[in-house]
């Protein structure tokens, strides 16, 4: 049985295959998690079942590994063996989407660390030309 989950998240003047590779790409989560310092892994863009590790603002290492993938739309990951947060793009119109985050409800207290994560996306997309990014990027 799931857990119930809140949700917070941002619209992104972006098409949503642009959202998407920001968080998909492994490179760039430390530029919009707050929590995350560095990620190691095989591989550069997730799919169901990626591992690796992410090293905290807190010091810790912890494993992690993607338990939930549908390719453009949506993936979940486990962090340290504990289901975690979900990653939700929802195109509005081919340049726009919105960013969403699902949190289990016994975590709630890291909805606001989400907000800024959203925030933090779209502001890498209002910088950056990832706007044409869905040519970078070819599902495995």
């Amino acid at each position: 049985m799931e857990l119930p989950f809140l949700e917070t998240g941002v619209e992104i003047n972006a098409p949503a295959d642009a959202a998407w590779l920001v968080i998909t790409d492994t490179r760039l989560w430390s530029e919009w998690r707050p929590t995350i310092v560095a990620v190691e892994t095989d591989e550069r863009f997730i799919r169901l079942g990626s591992k690796g590790w992410i090293s905290t603002v807190a010091g810790m290492r912890l494993p992690f590994v993607i338990t939930e993938y549908e390719p453009g739309r949506r993936w979940r990951w486990a962090v340290g063996g504990i289901p975690a947060i979900g990653h939700r793009v929802e195109p509005i119109d081919p340049a726009r989407c919105r960013m969403m985050f699902e949190v289990p409800i016994l975590a709630a207290a890291y909805l606001p660390l989400c907000r800024v994560a959203a925030v933090r996306i779209r502001r890498l997309l209002d910088n950056s030309d990832l706007t044409d990014a869905g040519a970078m990027h070819q599902e495995v």
